[in-house]
């Protein structure tokens, strides 16, 4: 465990995994989802195949920096994005998908990491994307799961994932653990593992409960 202050002034939690003179391998977390996501059974399984895993949790997520100054702008950010008005939407944007890949090439920085593997899952997906697109001299490859490209005719989520997305956030403990069965929408339909999901949803609870923070990652 560390944490590293980039220079746009985000503080980034991380965990590491390996040997350091391994191929590093970057894991970029979803919406709301802290670095323990990533399972540390599956992390030390792919440092065992010789990988310096490094994992972290992005701003406004977990034990990393919380963006609570910049809470009353996200409703003229949505009003803005849904009428197709984007460059306005940006202009109170706590942040961008460029902000954020940029807290993971800090973190690369840190650690003195030239080029990595980058995996990143959902909003972690499309955050690797922006690492590839805007700095493609630092990936040694991409693997980008479940994330959409931006085009709004393809890879949409279906109404029932959008729904588990927009819903409210759960109120307490109990409830949190709960609407872990709602994520199951999204996981492997032929391995849907809901004791899995319950314990990665108590353990992040207990870590860090911020849904202001995944509200501004929306």
């Amino acid at each position: 465990m560390g944490q590293i202050r980039t220079p746009g002034g985000a503080a980034l939690e991380y965990e590491t995994f390996g040997s350091p003179g391994d191929p590093p391998l970057m894991l970029v977390s979803g919406l709301g989802a802290q670095l323990v996501a990533w399972p540390r059974p599956f992390c030390e399984s792919l440092a065992a195949e010789g990988r310096f895993v490094i994992a972290f949790d992005n701003r406004d997520c977990g034990l990393s920096s919380k963006i609570d100054d910049r809470a009353g702008v996200l409703p003229s950010v949505v009003e803005a994005a849904m009428s197709g008005d984007f460059a306005l939407a940006r202009e109170p944007a706590p942040y961008t998908l460029s902000d954020m890949s940029d807290d993971a090439l800090a973190l690369l920085d840190s650690l003195g990491i030239g080029r990595a593997h980058v995996v990143g899952a959902s909003l972690g997906g499309a955050i690797a994307q922006t690492m590839a697109i805007e700095h493609p001299e630092r990936l040694l490859s991409l693997t980008s799961v479940m994330p959409s490209t931006g085009e709004p005719d393809f890879g949409q989520s279906t109404p029932e994932a959008l729904q588990v997305l927009l819903d409210p956030p759960p109120r307490d403990r109990d409830e949190y653990i709960a609407t872990a069965e709602k994520t199951l929408v999204w996981r492997s339909r032929t391995y849907p593992d809901l004791d899995s999901a319950r314990k990665v949803a108590a353990e992040s609870y207990d870590r860090c409960f911020h849904p202001e923070g995944t509200a501004r990652q929306r």
